[in-house]
């Protein structure tokens, strides 16, 4: 199957099912949002759901973080992954958005890319979300479910090969949505060990499905039927 074939299965089929896809971290404003996607790496977004709203009523707006050191938020996150380095960029992205960006999310991913603890998949995550930018956030999920199904090729190893890709062939409009679809698809389906391929809607046109798990159960029955040929 050829790569645009994929690529309008996917579209087709997310955009019939899953039309309005949303993040799951749970936020009000822009700052909210990047204080939640700062604590959500490496970690679920349960966990940060669980930590935010008393580590957001402490330090509501910028000007309260940028007045709180790394050892005033730690008790906040303790339960995050790696809370103290995640204590230490909090601390100093809430003085970097005081002092430099007058205590506003800036909305570009250049400007976003100052600020401790934001690389360029939480700076993706920001914009996309809050500003509606095509933007193609790749983490773990949308990295592992894109070669799965074949959307783009083996040689694309780094994230932001992986987000070249994607962005190239997926319409603009659409780029956002797309977004979470794979993050959902490989959160819930998709999985890292023991994809649920019995549940996938998709494995008509999935790659992985016809290389793998074919292949697999193909040589499965052979093997079952050699036996039982043996056993007459």
């Amino acid at each position: 199957m050829r790569k645009a074939e994929r690529y309008r299965h996917f579209i087709d089929y997310f955009t019939t099912h899953f039309p309005e896809p949303e993040t799951e971290l749970t936020f009000a404003n822009p700052y909210e949002l990047i204080v939640a996607v700062v604590l959500s790496a490496q970690c679920t977004d349960k966990r940060v759901n669980m930590v935010t709203p008393a580590l957001l009523a402490r330090f509501p707006t910028p000007a309260h973080l940028a007045a709180a050191s790394a050892e005033d938020i730690f008790p906040f996150i303790r339960s995050i992954s790696y809370p103290n380095n995640k204590a230490k960029h909090l601390a100093g992205l809430g003085r970097m958005l005081a002092l430099d960006f007058g205590g506003e999310v800036p909305g570009t991913i250049e400007e976003l890319q100052r600020l401790p603890g934001v690389g360029r998949k939480t700076a993706n995550v920001v914009v996309s979300v809050v500003y509606n930018q095509p933007a193609m956030a790749v983490d773990t999920h949308v990295f592992r479910v894109s070669h799965r199904l074949g959307l783009v090729p083996k040689t694309a190893t780094t994230p932001l090969a992986v987000e070249k890709e994607l962005v190239r062939h997926i319409p603009e409009e659409l780029i956002p949505k797309a977004h979470h679809w794979l993050i959902l698809h490989g959160r819930y389906v998709c999985v890292a060990r023991s994809p649920k391929c019995a549940q996938c809607p998709l494995t008509s046109w999935c790659k992985y499905y016809a290389e793998v798990v074919s292949k697999a159960d193909l040589a499965s029955a052979k093997t079952g039927l050699a036996a039982r040929k043996a056993a007459k």
